[in-house]
């Protein structure tokens, strides 16, 4: 079995409704397996969550929940793996 990332993209953010400092997300992360010889495509949406720091930007928080999001995928291979 062969599990593959291939496309991860923020789908929608938001500030959380009672914590302060704390953006809320859903990332869309599509992956690929190999199983048997057929490739099978899959589409996950992942909450995920960041606590905003000084100097942040919304990229810097697009991209931390991106991170976010890629290591729930990563420990799911191991897992898997």
């Amino acid at each position: 079995m062969s599990l593959e990332l291939i496309d991860i993209t923020l789908a929608e953010r938001q500030l959380h409704p009672r914590l302060a400092n704390r953006v809320t997300g859903k990332v869309r992360a599509i992956l690929t397996e190999e199983l048997g010889g057929v490739a099978q495509r899959h589409e996950l949406l992942i909450p995920a969550w960041v606590e905003l720091r000084d100097g942040m930007t919304d990229e810097d928080v697009d991209l931390a929940l991106l991170v976010k999001a890629a290591e729930i995928v990563g420990r799911l291979k191991t897992r898997l793996g």
